[in-house]
């Protein structure tokens, strides 16, 4: 009868925990997750830079707002990732001109704290009343049309009085050869319903291809609209997730190099947010598991109208709130607060 050697079985826990901790942080700047684990290899790390390198790069004129217009730095060790998502263009078109004049459909604020704690990842209802620099009052996703990535990102500078480090642009048809080539992804699905032509039952559904762009485009089967609309796209990205995760993917480097490379033609990231920056983010990371990945939503007092228009009304004191804690890096204590009131 074999024996077990604990040299031997203490050596394979240790690989174990590592190939755990891989380098899903590629992939996060298309989802809006940035976890982390330790690289594996120069060659697969070369065939990941060599994916996420067709994705288009953008100058910082078309993407950040002049300088004089930006909040100040407050932890230089602190990573703050704006990640926008639109449903309304094929592609990025090679040209980020193409941006202008579209309204973003997903906002996510990727915050990575200073001590590599965690991850939190944080909505921004695109219908959040709010003044857009220059042009008054309006809805947040209508800085996109007004002054393109430049000016959504001031005014989510000016609503938060947080610095944006880095902006991931894609479109939610990369979704479609994201769930592909993870051969499905099993989300938690809160409510029942139809869109699209699929039935999306309450519980557990393994989506892909067409479905899962269907899903998490859906906003009008809900009574309240763009809420479920960001909680499904949130499951949809826990759902990748623990996908990214699972051994079958971990152990197959081709898994995630095609997962990067159904994405990259959807693509665009400022050119700070090159494959070594988000390789060396990853391995900043490389300790934080899936626990210490904290979705939420900014805060609002619900909807309104004004005028004809329906909107969301911001909770000002709520997002000061939030303010201070992505300063000090205590958003999970503010999350925990917020969810008891």
């Amino acid at each position: 009868m074999a024996t077990s050697d604990p040299a031997l079985d203490a050596s394979r826990s240790t690989r174990a925990r590592r190939t755990r901790r891989w380098i899903w942080a590629i992939v996060f700047t298309v989802v809006g997750v940035l976890v982390a684990v330790a690289v594996v290899g120069a060659l697969y790390v070369a065939r990941l830079s060599a994916s996420y390198d067709k994705a288009e790069t953008l100058p910082p004129s078309e993407v950040f707002p002049s300088a004089s217009a930006r909040p100040a730095g407050v932890n230089a060790e602190a990573v703050n990732i704006l990640l926008l998502g639109s449903d309304s263009r094929q592609g990025l078109g090679g040209s980020v001109g193409d941006i202008r004049g579209q309204r973003a459909d997903t906002m996510l604020l990727v915050h990575i704290p200073a001590d590599r704690s965690g991850v939190q990842v944080i909505s921004f209802m695109r219908d959040n009343w709010v003044e857009i620099p220059g042009y008054g009052n309006a809805k947040l996703n209508a800085a996109l049309a007004y002054g393109g990535t430049p000016l959504l990102v001031q005014t989510l500078e000016q609503i938060t009085d947080v610095r944006i480090d880095h902006v991931a642009i894609t479109d939610f048809e990369g979704f479609t050869g994201l769930s592909e080539a993870l051969d499905g992804v099993t989300v938690d699905n809160q409510i029942a319903f139809t869109n699209g032509g699929y039935t999306f039952p309450q519980g557990s559904i393994d989506l892909r291809g067409d479905e899962a762009l269907a899903y998490v485009r859906a906003r009008y089967p809900f009574s309240d609209g763009d809420y479920q609309r960001v909680r499904n796209q949130q499951a949809f990205i826990k759902g990748v997730v623990d996908k990214l995760l699972s051994r079958e993917t971990l152990t197959d480097p081709g898994r995630i190099a095609a997962s990067v490379d159904a994405l990259a033609p959807f693509l665009a990231v400022d050119e700070g947010l090159d494959a070594g920056t988000v390789a060396s983010l990853g391995f900043s990371l490389r300790d934080v598991d899936r626990s210490e990945i904290l979705f939420l939503t900014s805060p609002t007092l619900g909807t309104g109208m004004v005028g004809d228009q329906p909107i969301v009304k911001p909770d000002w004191d709520g997002l000061a709130a939030l303010s201070d804690a992505l300063k000090n890096d205590t958003v999970p204590q503010y999350a925990a607060e917020h969810a008891s009131r």
